[in-house]
């Protein structure tokens, strides 16, 4: 009930150079579960953005009234990487001993913060649900780990797809738990749910 509304949430987002340059914006009223409006977009090209400060930015609503203010701050993105298999970040003889002297008990007190990091390899999923049709479905895995969240590419009209993708993350909790979630990619639509697996860093 209100035309002035503040929200006050921040987000963070793993922005990669190869990958789409727009921040998309879309403003939303909900009168119900049922019923939703679209109230304006708007867009944020991310390249112009001066980096390590943080940007106030008033963007006026495309063919609708009224404007959105944000903070934007573009930093440089530290322990977090998506490689394709054949080059995984850790099959370096050599930088898996940097890595373990980094991480020896000596230097356990030198950085709080850098508890380590996960590495995640997503090879394949078997035998998943047919979301469409056609009794097939148009996968894609999405890995959540605290505050962060990377996601594979789809692979179309396929129940047993193949991704072969490696996946780096900071930890910050030890007690954090991986979540591992597989949609179907729907178009415009919200992606459908197609299974999920939780795991606690704990048990790895």
């Amino acid at each position: 009930k209100s035309a002035n509304p503040q929200w006050r949430e921040q987000f963070d987002f793993h922005y990669f150079s190869d990958r789409k340059d727009m921040l998309d914006i879309e403003v939303w009223r909900k009168d119900n579960k049922k019923h939703e409006e679209l109230l304006g977009t708007c867009q944020v090209d991310i390249t112009a953005l001066p980096t390590k400060q943080t940007n106030c930015l008033e963007l006026p609503l495309e063919k609708h009234p009224g404007s959105l203010l944000m903070l934007i701050a573009v930093a440089p993105c530290t322990g977090v990487s998506i490689s394709d298999l054949c080059v995984c970040p850790l099959g370096d003889p050599s930088e898996r001993q940097q890595i373990a002297q980094r991480y020896c008990i000596k230097n356990s007190f030198r950085d709080i913060k850098d508890v380590g990091f996960l590495q995640v390899k997503v090879l394949k999923a078997v035998d998943l649900l047919a979301a469409d049709f056609a009794g097939k479905s148009d996968p894609f895995c999405v890995l959540e780990l605290g505050n962060d969240s990377l996601q594979t590419h789809t692979v179309y009209k396929n129940l047993n797809p193949e991704w072969n993708k490696v996946f780096t993350f900071p930890i910050k909790d030890i007690h954090d738990v991986l979540e591992v979630t597989v949609f179907d990619e729907d178009g415009d639509k919200p992606p459908d749910f197609l299974g999920k697996v939780a795991i606690p860093l704990l048990s790895v």
